[in-house]
């Protein structure tokens, strides 16, 4: 099996790793990212109203600074699946996986024949041709790309163990705020619904072998998840993180000028 992906290579050898969600159409906001030390981003194609032309131009950015991307695709559609690994992504992530028909129709449009129905063409992911001859870029593509399929509402938690069934799948992750409102308890993610609920999807993702992965926006949350035994972390986003600075300095800053001011 050809792994040249340096972000799946740690994952498996059983490294923790950190990025975060980026919903902007910012190539600097990726670079700054990158300088700040984060293992990977994720490009934000659900949420955000970013394109596979949007996303190559930051992954270029993400490259240069040595992280790996990820894009969070919109849908599951063969189509856009397969415009998002055209442009080199270094994982796929799948949003609202919630049966085994989901899950399989995703794994599927990310396969090369005779393993799915992905379509060939000398895009960027080849190389633009350049890269290699056909059959071991078919096998390095087959192999490399990073599989996850979200799990974020209590029917894809009830099925998640026929979801899990699928070899290729490489991650679950959790999307814990879809998850507590599927469960009828928005953000509260101490009621025992969403607790068990977490719980089951680690036992499941345990017995099949199976990488998961979470967000968290917090560093109490983080410590708690890797306890709990997530190796993959997206933490918080890009808008967050800023507005979070922002308002930190401008609260600090008309503090002091209220008191200071003559």
């Amino acid at each position: 099996m050809i792994i040249r992906s340096a972000l799946k290579k740690r994952l498996i050898a059983g490294e923790i790793v950190l990025g975060t969600f980026v919903d902007t159409d910012s190539v600097d906001v990726v670079e700054i990212l990158g300088n700040s030390g984060f293992d990977f981003v994720v490009l934000d194609m659900e949420h955000a109203p970013a394109t596979p032309q949007s996303i190559m131009n930051q992954m270029r950015a993400a490259e240069g600074r040595g992280m790996d991307v990820i894009a969070r695709l919109p849908n599951i559609e063969r189509t856009t699946v397969l415009r998002a690994l055209d442009i080199g992504v270094s994982g796929a992530l799948a949003p609202q996986i919630n049966d085994f028909s989901m899950a399989r129709s995703f794994i599927d449009a990310t396969l090369y024949p005779p393993f799915g129905c992905r379509g060939f063409a000398s895009t960027r992911a080849t190389g633009y041709g350049l890269a290699a001859s056909i059959p071991e870029y078919l096998a390095e593509a087959n192999s490399d790309l990073l599989r996850i399929v979200q799990c974020e509402t209590e029917n894809a938690v009830s099925n998640l163990n026929e979801i899990a069934k699928i070899k290729e799948i490489d991650m679950i992750f959790v999307g814990p705020y879809d998850l507590s409102l599927s469960l009828g308890a928005p953000g509260d993610f101490n009621n025992p619904k969403i607790v068990g609920a977490i719980d089951k999807v680690l036992a499941i993702c345990k017995e099949h072998k199976k990488m998961t992965g979470v967000f968290v926006s917090s560093q109490e949350d983080l410590e708690k998840r890797i306890k709990q035994g997530f190796r993959f972390f997206t933490y918080s986003m890009d808008t967050l993180i800023f507005a979070t600075a922002a308002k930190n300095i401008t609260v600090a800053a008309k503090s002091a000028i209220r008191e200071l001011k003559l």
